[in-house]
């Protein structure tokens, strides 16, 4: 009857494997078949029995992508199921690892054509055998051609199917060595449970790509690697754990959140340093060790029954996403500066829900000018802000004239008080000008240092002491040190 397209497979390779429920269609005569592939072991007995079909073969020379391929294929099959039964059929089991059927299923449930299923045994029940492996015992099955590269639970195995090539290889033994070794041990799998065909090889990852028998019924087995959980997130907090545990560190087992206040401060400021220097490699493990204390934090909250380090990433990821707009959802950001102010308006929302009225959040104990910084950029996505730079700048000139005024008065409390109104008001020109003033205020400080070692590096080779030298000596000597 019109407006049905059965979906069938066709087994790991082995004709004996192809299902009876097949056969029994196909001997009735009166449906159209049509394979994805001609290229599979089995097809050899359908043209045995004289069975006519159509193939999609010619399409993986002239479709411009995988994804342009299979929607051609199920357009062609929804096109001829409204006029007929059609039988599409393809290699191993139809619901495994083959995106055609999914989006043929999709597309034709949208478009009322019936698609019952046969099923047969898949690929992955043929390696299963050849390799005696029990998939019940933790096992990944991954698609080397949708596969982002990320890895698994590396104490347990993993299936990658479609290495069809020395090119989807090199690709796959590339993601791979990402996070194994290059010594791992493989296995490359063909034509599982076809006889006289099937090939099994282990080889050290590194020589994947090496093969020259790869085709498209190979499968890779790639081994257990449980050493290499200990080098993902996970590990690692199951590392501060056992840190923490009866059997752990006693210097680790004493801290608290109070007691890393002080590391988790000089952890952040040794990565700032890396970040000045350009030194990609101190950052690296200057980072490390800032993540160490996010961890550390994680698992203490753990021990206390509030948090864990899974809460804290979900609620960066939550957080985020809701952020995001832009990327996420609907919204239509063009600039940074729309992402800015969407950003503010969100977190307003935000400390609202949680019943805050604060409109401008900056911890106190931030450095005062990143602290300034802060207030002042807060402010001025609201609005509040100079129209111009040259009225910042009179603001400054204005400060300055106060503060001479308050030094001729000579109250003190009022010299600190304008003190701090020119800082900030030369914070807020530095906003202006696009100068991080953290970031220069440092590096005028090291300026300074470098210049004054050489001044008492003069003086030591002079055979004298800074304390007997004149301030225009030292003048003159600050001078060579500017050039």
């Amino acid at each position: 009857m019109p407006g049905r397209c059965y979906i069938a497979g066709l087994g790991p390779g082995n004709p004996e494997h192809i299902p009876l429920a097949l056969w029994q269609l196909l001997e009735q005569g009166s449906r159209l078949l049509y394979l994805r592939t001609a290229y599979h072991p089995a097809v050899k007995a359908l043209e045995e029995r004289g069975i006519k079909f159509t193939s999609f073969d010619p399409l993986y020379e002239t479709a411009a992508s995988f994804e342009e391929l299979y929607r051609e294929i199920v357009r062609t099959l929804l096109r001829a199921a409204k006029s007929q039964e059609v039988i599409y059929a393809v290699p191993g089991h139809p619901l495994v690892a083959e995106v055609s059927v999914s989006l043929l299923l999709k597309e034709a449930g949208a478009q009322g054509i019936e698609t019952p299923l046969i099923p047969a045994l898949s690929c992955l029940d043929a390696v299963f055998v050849a390799l005696k492996l029990d998939p019940t015992s933790g096992l990944f099955i991954l698609d080397a051609l949708a596969w982002p590269g990320r890895p698994w639970n590396l104490g347990q195995g993993a299936l990658i199917t479609q290495v069809y090539n020395r090119r989807v290889a090199g690709e796959v033994k590339l993601k791979l060595m990402d996070f194994l070794p290059d010594e791992h041990p493989v296995v490359v799998v063909r034509a599982a449970g076809v006889p006289g065909e099937e090939r099994i090889r282990e080889i050290p990852l590194y020589k994947l790509d090496r093969i020259t028998w790869l085709d498209h019924l190979t499968t890779l087995y790639v081994t257990p690697y449980p050493e290499g959980d200990k080098y993902t997130l996970e590990g690692l907090r199951d590392l501060m754990a056992r840190l923490r545990g009866p059997e752990g560190c006693p210097w680790d087992k004493q801290q608290t959140h109070q007691t890393l206040k002080r590391y988790l401060l000089e952890e952040t400021y040794e990565v700032l340093e890396a970040l000045e220097e350009g030194d990609m490699h101190k950052l690296s493990e200057e980072l490390g060790d800032l993540l160490l204390q996010v961890v550390f934090h994680a698992r203490l909250a753990e021990e206390e029954g509030f948090f864990n380090l899974r809460d804290v990433v979900v609620g960066i990821v939550d957080k985020m996403i809701r952020r995001h707009p832009h990327v996420f959802g609907q919204a239509k950001l063009k600039t940074a500066q729309q992402v800015l102010k969407r950003w503010e308006e969100i977190k307003a929302l935000e400390r609202k829900d949680n019943g805050e009225e604060a409109l401008l959040q900056a911890p106190r104990i931030l450095p005062a000018l990143l602290r300034a910084l802060k207030v002042q950029e807060q402010a001025a996505r609201v609005g509040f802000d100079w129209p111009e730079v040259k009225e910042v700048w009179a603001k400054v000139y204005e400060e300055l004239e106060e503060l001479k005024a308050s030094v001729n008065i000579g109250e003190e409390e009022k010299i600190t008080e304008e003190v701090g109104d020119v800082l900030f008001a030369l914070v807020n020109l530095a906003r202006w000008l696009k100068v991080e003033p953290e970031t220069a205020l440092t590096k005028t400080i090291d300026k300074f240092c470098r210049r004054f070692h050489y001044i008492a590096e003069e003086a030591r080779r002079q055979g004298r002491k800074l304390e007997t030298m004149t301030l225009e000596e030292m003048d003159t000597l600050w001078e060579k040190a500017k050039n």
